[in-house]
């Protein structure tokens, strides 16, 4: 087995849980790190380095023969950006036995476009409009409202405005390329950890706050045990027809959740996840080969459980 980690970069925690994983399976399989860069800290922590070319439809054919020239078996992208290239390319790897460890095309277009993710039927998720007349339109509140506005596609906090009143609101907008409004919601911010077979069955799922935030990935997080949620996450993500490991935003407000979006993919903290019981990385190698993913346990923790992500030194 020898597993790419795509856009590998600086995610040392998400490289060493998938070598453990990785060595459960075969202890003779590997990892190797993918990125643009050569000056990437994984690439002191992989069994082997690969600086890839851009991934872009047009160097395909390159980074497919690449993949077969270094005998990669899987692949798991672990970037926004990159996630509809390998989608795409999902059912041609795997005649090739090349396993990409994502959710396909659709599904992931659907995460990706926050426009149309707010707009379809599922009742926990936060609807999203154009414009702030739809907004007012639909909520048809006489107190004054507060919006946050953010991209329609891409992903990153630092063009969100949040708890924005109407003209903040459309003078934010005026700031990004393809601006989307939903209603402002106070309350707790939670991150859900999931992970979802081949049949868009959700096998385990595991609640989380993320504690302290530093440029967009959780330093401090800790999970809500027996999270109240978990049907109305369950049913979200299998109508979402995802598959693999997946990250879920939410606000709890009322006492309910409300859903904000959802990454497709293995998230910036969700090794918490796997320390909690949901054994992703791990059951996702498992399903590719073959094995019978309903006869694997799930041990979710009953207890909380912090992590905390702080520098360390490594002498080589």
């Amino acid at each position: 087995m020898n597993v790419l980690l795509s856009s590998a970069s600086n995610k040392v925690p998400l490289l060493k849980a998938l070598q453990c994983a990785v060595k459960r399976i075969d202890d003779k399989g590997i990892v190797t790190a993918g990125d643009l860069s050569s000056q990437v800290l994984t690439r002191h922590f992989c069994d082997v380095f690969w600086q890839m070319p851009p991934i872009k439809l047009e160097n395909a054919h390159e980074i497919i023969a690449q993949l077969k020239h270094r005998s990669i078996t899987h692949v798991l992208p672990s970037r926004d950006g990159e996630l509809l290239f390998w989608a795409r390319l999902k059912n041609d790897l795997k005649s090739a036995n090349i396993h990409v460890l994502i959710s396909n095309e659709s599904a992931i277009e659907l995460c990706l476009d926050k426009l149309r993710f707010g707009q379809c039927s599922i009742p926990f998720i936060i609807p999203s409009f154009e414009s702030i007349e739809e907004v007012k339109t639909v909520v048809q509140d006489t107190q004054p409202l507060h919006y946050v506005v953010k991209e329609r596609f891409g992903a990153g906090s630092k063009a969100v405005g949040l708890n924005l009143n109407e003209n903040d609101a459309v003078q934010h907008a005026k700031g990004l390329s393809s601006p989307i409004f939903q209603l402002f919601k106070t309350g707790q911010e939670i991150s859900v950890d999931a992970w979802l077979t081949k049949d868009h069955l959700v096998k385990a799922a595991v609640c989380r706050v993320r504690d302290l935030v530093v440029n967009g990935e959780s330093q401090i997080t800790y999970t809500l045990p027996n999270c109240p949620f978990t049907a109305q996450v369950t049913q979200t993500l299998s109508k979402l027809a995802l598959s693999g490991p997946v990250v879920l935003q939410g606000i709890i407000n009322d006492g309910a959740l409300h859903i904000i979006e959802c990454n497709s993919r293995f998230g910036g903290a969700s090794t918490l996840g796997i320390k909690a019981g949901v054994d992703s990385l791990y059951w996702s190698l498992c399903e590719s080969i073959g094995e019978d993913i309903d006869s694997l346990p799930v041990d979710l923790a009953s207890h909380k459980i912090t992590q905390i992500r702080a520098a360390t030194d490594y002498y080589l």
